[in-house]
């Protein structure tokens, strides 16, 4: 810093107020100085800063299973919405998931003096983890769809779920069989729920559900045993890559989608409007749950020692349905 105001003919303190885009400095020292920090290819020293301000601007995130398309859109929100707010990550992605291993990776982020935690909690063991939270750095957690003692940001599953099943209904078809992700996904629940309350509203027949691990194979291999019942007019499939499989599974036995049955699948995929047929879908806004989730956590920290409102935050972004050509009215 001293090298830098020496080259531009300020003081320390004026290339400090640049730096911090103080308003009470001239456009044309603002100008010298910017110049001398791009020809000395000057750089923050961020420990220093730190030591001055107490504040690293690092933000630590607990991540799980980024293989999968809904948790890896959700770290990229929060990473951008992070950045754009002048923040850095750094990111503990766990392997396996147990309250324990949330409470080792949340203490090793610690270590690292994250001012606060971003946690996508999409499992019922990531939000037990976040039961004894660190004390003085506020926690908000991302998709924990039962997180009630916590700053939580999410997508509207449930709403989600019941907008993919209406859409079955009122295309005429009689029941929606489902096909759901893993039992102890938080997201899988709050999507058979919407399912189950869209045909309970409607007076419809509540099928048995059948459940897949989110991946193509398992929605194939549900498909193969859907498609032996002429009677299934309508499937709503927990994720875009189960309903792949199903698609695949449902063509190799000679059943017409849409004109036979109709399939809407869950996430909007990039890759889901270029199936055969492409695939009408549920969108989730990731940018949206991102942003939202860093600035929930920017306002607790804030607030003096990070408290959290009482009752603590809910932000919920609304899912929306896109609509292709894999679901049709239903056949008479």
């Amino acid at each position: 810093m001293a090298d830098v105001a020496r080259l531009a003919g300020v003081s320390h303190q004026t290339v400090s107020r640049v730096l911090n885009g103080h308003p009470n400095v001239r456009a044309e020292t603002q100008a010298r100085v910017q110049a001398a920090i791009e020809e000395l290819g000057y750089r923050r020293n961020s420990s220093a800063r730190a030591l001055v301000t107490r504040r690293t601007g690092v933000i630590g995130v607990v991540a799980f299973d980024t293989i999968h398309y809904g948790p890896a859109q959700t770290l990229a929100g929060i990473e951008h919405a992070a950045r754009a707010d002048g923040y850095f990550l750094s990111v503990v992605t766990l392997q396996t998931v147990t309250p324990a291993a949330v409470r080792e990776a949340m203490d090793y982020l610690a270590q690292q003096s994250v001012e606060g935690y971003v946690v996508i909690a999409p499992k019922r063991a990531v939000v037990e983890g976040l039961a004894d939270q660190p004390a003085g750095r506020p926690v908000v957690a991302v998709e924990g769809g039962e997180a009630p003692d916590l700053p939580m940001v999410c997508v509207d599953q449930v709403g989600g779920g019941y907008l993919a099943t209406r859409h079955l209904l009122d295309l005429g078809h009689r029941t929606v069989h489902h096909v759901g992700g893993p039992r102890d996904w938080l997201e899988a629940e709050g999507r058979i729920e919407g399912w189950r309350r869209a045909l309970e509203e409607a007076g419809a027949e509540v099928p048995e559900p059948h459940f897949g691990d989110w991946r193509p194979r398992s929605g194939y291999d549900i498909g193969v045993r859907l498609a032996r019942d002429p009677g299934i007019t309508a499937v709503f499939v927990a994720n875009d890559q189960m309903a792949l499989g199903t698609l695949r599974a449902l063509a190799e036995a000679g059943v017409r989608v849409p004109e036979d049955v109709s399939v809407v699948g869950f996430d909007d995929i990039p890759e889901s409007e270029f199936f055969t047929p492409p695939l009408t879908t549920v969108a989730q806004d990731f940018t949206e749950v991102g942003r939202r989730g860093i600035g929930l956590l920017i306002d607790l920290l804030k607030e003096p020692g990070g408290a959290t409102a009482e009752p603590p935050a809910r932000r919920v972004v609304p899912a929306r349905l896109v609509i292709r050509t894999s679901t049709a009215p239903a056949r008479p």
